[in-house]
């Protein structure tokens, strides 16, 4: 069922931790009580909320009384508002740092709370309002599938949360990190972990650009168009070699023998490219590795045909010959040539590089591939008879 629609946080907050939907249970992490704080709201000495408030999907458009709020939600250390309709950053504007006393807070709305965890995802947000002053507990942000794509709304985010961990802007379409290197490395100082999946990256520039994250370790890129006309195997190699400090690319750790292989690798693949060309990330691995000559290209198919001599008696025949084929289906090929039913046929293999003598081919059903027959190669026909 559709929730009503211009709903406050407060409103939802209210129903669904009231006492019929949510009974107060004592015990470690099953709730907080609390107490009666200003007059106004019947339900405040009634309300028993937890450290974690999941409130996705209530429809909500605003935040409500800010006093309330504060009041209510001091302990909160994660809150997760995904799939609402949140679509004025304003809303989530912090006008006061975070304290652990919540009495008097004059201004100020749901980031007035210290919360260390915030879900954000599917609200539409196409701008980030920054406010003046910094929520310092945030360590982790949620806020995929919205609207953002200017790197000017996402560096509001480094300012408005310093000590932020974790940032995934999956499905966002962010087309670009336009911002000096040194300026990325003060907005995102603790920044551990970025997801950019489905983001618009389109250059090197940008995966570059990771690397002025000072802490960065993990980094997810499924599905930018960068990096569609490569093979999966270079998508891998070549964003692995761009990034010497991640430790974890889309989720699978990066091995010391796979980022030696992918530096390696990405030498090679860019020997041949004019200088002018060369990432600058190259001269770095050359001088790491010395400049590497492209891998010999062996092609280990298995040969699917040979040109043998076939002996019998005194006579010398050069043929072809399918390798696919088994003992008994090569003699019925000899046995036109050779005038002898393939009963009374024997037959011989003779490598001319190999310093041993003739094996005999005894066994029907044995595929002739398996004796690595090669251009140049003999056959001996004899008759069982002779």
């Amino acid at each position: 069922m559709d929730q009503p629609s211009g709903r406050s946080f407060m409103q939802v907050l209210c129903e669904k931790y009231s006492p019929e939907n949510f009974p107060y249970r004592r015990g470690p992490g099953m709730g907080v009580h609390v107490p009666a704080t200003p007059q106004g709201s019947p339900m405040k000495d009634r309300l028993n909320l937890p450290s974690v408030l999941v409130l996705n999907s209530c429809g909500i458009t605003c935040a409500g009384d800010e006093k309330e709020i504060a009041a209510f939600c001091a302990h909160v250390s994660e809150l997760d508002l995904s799939d609402n309709k949140l679509e004025d950053w304003h809303e989530m504007q912090t006008e006061r740092p975070c304290s652990s006393s919540f009495s008097t807070v004059p201004s100020g709305v749901l980031l007035s709370l210290c919360l260390e965890e915030l879900f954000l995802c599917l609200n539409d947000y196409e701008t980030v309002s920054c406010p003046s002053i910094c929520c310092p507990s945030l360590k982790l942000l949620h806020i995929t599938d919205n609207n953002l794509q200017d790197w000017t709304e996402i560096r509001k985010l480094g300012v408005m949360f310093p000590s932020l961990d974790t940032l995934v802007l999956a499905n966002n379409h962010v087309n670009a990190i336009e911002e000096p290197d040194d300026s990325l490395a003060r907005l995102f100082p603790n920044l551990r972990s970025i997801s950019l999946h489905k983001a618009g990256l389109r250059s090197w520039e940008d995966i570059d650009k990771l690397n002025s994250f000072p802490k960065l370790e993990e980094v997810r890129l499924l599905g930018i168009p960068l990096l569609q006309p490569y093979t999966t195997e270079e998508r891998r190699k070549l964003v692995i070699a761009r990034l010497p400090s991640v430790s974890k690319l889309n989720g699978s750790v990066v091995t010391d023998g796979e980022r030696e292989d992918s530096e390696r690798f990405f030498i090679r693949y860019y020997v041949d490219v004019p200088q002018e060309e060369v990432p600058f990330r190259y001269h770095e691995l050359v001088t790491k590795y010395g400049k590497l000559e492209p891998l010999a290209e062996v092609d280990l198919r298995p040969q699917s045909s040979a040109k043998v001599e076939v002996h019998f008696n005194d006579q010398v025949e050069e043929m072809t010959i399918r390798l696919d084929q088994t003992v008994a289906e090569l003699k019925k090929q000899l046995k036109t040539l050779v005038q002898l039913p393939t009963s009374n046929m024997l037959l011989y293999y003779f490598d001319h590089e190999a310093p041993f003598g003739p094996e005999e081919m005894k066994y029907s059903s044995r595929a002739l591939h398996s004796f690595g027959i090669r251009d140049g190669d003999k056959i001996f026909v004899e008759s069982k008879t002779k």
